[in-house]
């Protein structure tokens, strides 16, 4: 899966979680996946904590973060 691909799994509406970064089609927040990541949960426990999103929303939310971490470095 390209690096577009998994961006496109990412959704900005201000609408909706006060325009935070969330895993399309729900209303996770992409800062709470980094947390749980950040804090030692694996990727399995967070699938099992969150059984509607796939693997591939999680590795979104990395790159997601990436991203921006380029961006703002130039």
């Amino acid at each position: 899966m390209t690096q577009n691909n998994l961006l496109s799994r990412i959704s900005i509406d201000s609408n909706i979680c006060f325009g935070k970064p969330c895993i399309r089609g729900h209303r996770i927040w992409v800062s709470l996946i980094l947390d749980f990541l950040a804090s030692g949960m694996t990727l399995e426990e967070l699938l099992e904590e969150y059984p509607r999103i796939e693997r591939e929303d999680i590795f979104a939310c990395i790159v997601y973060r990436r991203d921006r971490n380029d961006r703002s470095q130039c």
